[in-house]
């Protein structure tokens, strides 16, 4: 077996004598200590990490460089690799200009395939509503109201994955399912949500003159507790 070189791990243990030995460094010293503590025959020495050197696959000649230079900490190679690919060509990089403002993200969306969300319309999320069975109150005791709560989750759920709306006004909320949310209206409303928001059941959306009101995704799919 070929002789260990570099850093390696020596390491011996006698657990009947309570005994664990390791010693880590250059091989030559670590053969040394061994020698001297009379561990010589017992125990096992591994390399901790070995030489790497850059194979070249590409056909390309490279400069070859000794040992000496390799090992040297102040040397460095003195030139750039030569497959590196061709040199950038700006020409081939398309320009799209225009004027700002004037992108058209609805064309552009179909152009890839894609339908612009359509926000819901409060009579049809109303009726929807109505055509529900009631559904069974949310449990837990972080609930003050599970009944609303339960028909606010519908709500959300339906504004989510029918219309993919990540969240409604709190206007449009009272105005679709106040009788639904225990009566509330208004200030009451906007506390309620303000409550399930902190409960981390809600997300919150701050957009122009309006508050929006999302579901959080574990509150949604009712693994909430």
């Amino acid at each position: 077996m070929a002789e260990l070189r570099g850093q390696v791990r020596y390491r011996f243990r006698a657990d009947e004598h309570d005994v664990h030995v390791v010693v880590e460094g250059e091989a030559s010293w670590v053969k040394q200590q061994v020698s001297e503590l009379g561990l010589t025959g017992v125990g096992w020495t591994m390399p901790l990490a070995s030489e790497m050197r850059p194979t070249n696959t590409s056909g390309i000649e490279m400069p070859v460089y000794d040992e000496g230079e390799l090992d040297s900490e102040s040397s460095s190679i003195p030139q750039k690799p030569k497959d590196m690919g061709p040199a950038p060509d700006p020409s081939r990089i398309p320009v799209v200009r225009r004027p700002i403002g004037q992108l058209n993200l609805g064309k552009e969306l179909d152009l890839l395939g894609l339908e612009a969300p359509v926000r819901p319309d409060p009579i049809e999320l109303m009726e929807a509503l109505e055509e529900m069975e009631p559904p069974r109150p949310v449990q837990g005791a972080m609930s003050v109201d599970p009944m609303a709560e339960a028909w606010l989750r519908e709500l959300l759920s339906l504004v989510v994955r029918e219309y993919g709306i990540t969240a409604l006004k709190t206007e449009d909320i009272e105005e679709i399912a106040s009788k639904r949310l225990g009566d509330r209206e208004g200030t009451k409303l906007e506390v309620w949500l303000e409550s399930l928001f902190t409960a981390g059941k809600l997300v919150k959306v701050h957009g122009g003159d309006a508050t929006g009101w999302g579901p959080s995704p574990r509150w949604l799919s009712g693994k909430f507790s």
